[in-house]
């Protein structure tokens, strides 16, 4: 019951920081995927734990040097764990859109790949690590959707012959210089930032929280992070929960 009241108090200062709030951004991680069924890549439950059914280490399956040495071997775990298209938002992608919808938040800054942002209705998505629904022939630059991988099998070419690689970044990969400028101007520009779902542990995408500059630094994670002590409110609960509920009171006060 203790428990439950604190986080109620939570979720209402978190509400009244967002009222405060002009310019928000948010910097959101896997967490933020699985209340829709998309496992997360640090627990035992996650993507890590599938990759070592394959024999290898998460850091060479999913490598730029792997993908062009082992290409069947990697779309065999590309088809299997990442290529998930058939799952719908949840409520953080909900109250994120609808932040966005009301003119408070700027921008949705992630490093999820499965696009379910834009499902939700959220407009400025900045995808740090690509998306599996973009996908281009390595030899001539032709754009395919995810049915050029998932109905195919082995290796997917295009027509004219060349390799379809997926859009997302892997590892010895760098990000799209673009997004990341992006992403860092939101961030300087924001009156608040929301950082949901992502432990901070995978850079370069955990330092882009070094560029906000505000007083109005919102951790929401189930598990702690090395910027908890930097926070100015942090919350170890369900982000669908805090965020749904936070906006949820938003709009019955602003109704008020």
């Amino acid at each position: 019951m203790e428990g439950e009241t604190h986080l109620k108090q939570q979720i209402c200062r978190l509400r009244a920081m967002i009222n405060e709030s002009g310019r928000i951004a948010f910097l959101g991680g896997a967490g933020v995927s699985t209340e829709s069924g998309i496992p997360d890549f640090r627990s035992e439950e996650g993507h890590f734990s599938a990759i070592r059914a394959f024999g290898e280490t998460p850091e060479v399956l999913l490598s730029h040097s792997f993908f062009m040495q082992y290409p069947e071997r990697f779309f065999a775990y590309y088809r299997s764990s990442l290529l998930v298209t058939d799952v719908q938002p949840n409520r953080a992608h909900a109250a994120l859109a609808e932040l966005e919808k009301r003119g408070k938040l700027t921008a949705v800054i992630t490093q999820n790949v499965d696009g379910l942002h834009q499902k939700a209705g959220s407009k400025n998505v900045l995808e740090l690590h690509g998306s599996i629904y973009r996908n281009r022939c390595m030899q001539c630059g032709r754009v395919f959707g995810p049915d050029a991988i998932s109905s195919s099998e082995g290796v997917p070419h295009c027509p004219c012959g060349g390799i379809i690689k997926p859009e997302v970044v892997l590892y010895e990969e760098g990000l799209d210089s673009d997004v990341l400028r992006s992403a860092i101007a939101h961030i300087m520009r924001a009156d608040m930032l929301i950082v949901g779902g992502t432990s901070l542990a995978v850079y370069p995408a955990a330092g882009l929280i070094d560029y906000y500059r505000g007083n109005r630094l919102v951790l929401i994670n189930k598990s702690e992070t090395p910027y908890d002590d930097r926070a100015n409110l942090v919350l170890h609960a369900s982000i669908g929960e805090v965020l749904w509920e936070a906006i949820k009171m938003e709009g019955e006060g602003e109704q008020a």
